[in-house]
């Protein structure tokens, strides 16, 4: 502590900068009760709303329950619709908010009252399955006012207003998923009977070049093979017949009637070689094209499977939205009571002008005295026989006191118990004394003025 390092010589240090000490812990405490004088008292009421479980629960098909997360998508968005510009222009001429500052634009006064109310909620403590959306138990609507009655009405006008849009807001948003999930599912069915259609259209055309028929078409073209091997070995051994009996240069009768016969059946076995082996290039053709009607038919293969699966989701859904709208219309859905009304607070919130008030004096108490604490720091001068034995390890022989001019008046009566703290003065107590005294005295005038 450099020269303070015994209680005379903080004493001492006292003495010497009281009136430093003295003029700075006065404008501190008149800072502190100006500053408490100026601080406007804002109040702070609470309205609390009770989110009661299902009395009846609509399970869906993974197990989860739809009405566990719907108090939480509900709440943002009736904080949203109550938090308006609309809204908090109609609440602040309801309730004549800003009246006292007429002059404050419309605007500014909007951000304040939307700054002014916070919405909270208070999770479940029920146990929730693995990424299922967290339920909550109850939503507090906290509102704070520079007036007690203010603040009450506030927060118990934004409560009504969440009761008021949930009633009606459940139905309204289960009647919306109804409407939309048949929609959906007339949309969907539309579009499965006009695949289907084109689907059958498509194998109508494609008759021949199914992929069911490829066996039984490579069964053709096998005996269409076996066949036309027969028949040329029909055909060519009628026309070795023919071809000796051509050759004999004397042909009787018999052997002319015989060749005009054999042309005959030459001729309606061409016509059969011709007709079968037309069919054949026809059911290699139509074998040709079976790959591109296969992969064309699976295409329609997956997204029929697609649009089945998402008509039989849909319709899942589209019953379970029907059972919510059904337990809305009954109220056995999840439903909001006010459980707590919002009630005019009694004081207000934070610290109070007489806290302030004390608080500031005694920081510029301290203050001073860390103020004069450094300032005699920055000039270390020796000023008793302890301190020089202290720096020098030398004991002074003599020490001769400072000798001052006599002054008239107060000074010359205060001085000397200031200078010596052991001096009896004031009812017999030290100058010191008297000076703390002074200072309590002085913090309860300011009490005084703040009562």
């Amino acid at each position: 502590m450099g020269q303070i390092q015994s209680i005379e010589e903080l004493i001492s240090l006292l003495l010497r900068r009281r009136w430093l000490i003295i003029v700075v812990t006065v404008i501190g405490m008149v800072l502190s009760v100006l500053v408490a004088k100026a601080k406007v008292d804002t109040y702070e009421a609470f309205s609390v709303i009770q989110v009661e479980v299902p009395t009846v629960s609509s399970s869906g098909g993974d197990g989860t329950t739809p009405q566990s997360s719907a108090a939480v998508q509900m709440l943002q968005a009736i904080e949203q619709r109550l938090t308006t510009r609309e809204s908090l222009t109609a609440m602040i001429e309801r309730h004549g908010l800003f009246a006292d500052t007429p002059e404050l634009p419309l605007d500014k006064q909007i951000f304040a009252l939307r700054q002014a109310v916070t919405f909270q909620t208070v999770d479940s403590e029920a146990g929730q399955n693995f990424g299922q959306a967290r339920a909550i138990s109850a939503i507090i609507i906290s509102a704070r006012w520079g007036t007690a009655d203010l603040s009450a009405r506030i927060a118990n006008d934004f409560a009504q207003g969440i009761l008021d849009q949930t009633s009606a807001g459940q139905l309204d948003r289960a009647s919306e998923n109804v409407r939309f999930f048949k929609d959906e599912e007339a949309r969907l069915w539309t579009e499965l009977t006009s695949l289907e259609a084109e689907m059958a259209d498509y194998k109508n055309k494609n008759a021949d070049s199914l992929p069911d028929l490829r066996s039984a078409r490579q069964d053709e073209l096998v005996n269409f093979d076996a066949d036309l091997r027969r028949l040329g070995e029909d055909y060519l051994g009628l026309k070795g017949q023919r071809d000796q009996l051509d050759a004999n240069p004397n042909k009787r009768e018999t052997d002319r009637r015989q060749i005009a016969d054999l042309d005959a059946q030459m001729q309606i076995l061409d016509g059969q070689i011709a007709s079968l082996t037309e069919k054949r290039l026809v059911v290699e053709a139509s074998l040709s094209t079976t790959p591109e009607v296969e992969r064309v038919l699976n295409n329609y293969d997956r997204r029929l499977t697609q649009l089945q699966g998402q008509h039989e989701l849909v319709t899942q859904r589209m019953a379970e939205a029907e059972t919510n709208a059904r337990l809305a219309s009954l109220q056995k859905s999840e439903r909001f009571t006010l459980l707590e009304r919002a009630i005019t607070p009694e004081y207000p919130t934070g610290g109070g002008r007489k806290k302030i008030a004390m608080a500031g004096s005694v920081a510029s108490l301290a203050a001073a005295l860390a103020l004069a604490f450094i300032l005699d720091l920055l000039k270390p001068v020796v000023r008793t026989s302890a301190q020089m034995e202290r720096q020098l390890s030398l004991r002074p022989v003599v020490s001769i006191p400072e000798i001052r001019e006599a002054k008239d008046g107060v000074s010359a009566k205060l001085v000397p118990y200031l200078e010596n703290p052991k001096r009896k003065s004031l009812f017999g107590l030290p100058g010191w004394i008297v000076l703390t005294a002074g200072c309590l005295i002085a913090l309860l005038v300011v009490a005084a003025l703040l009562a």
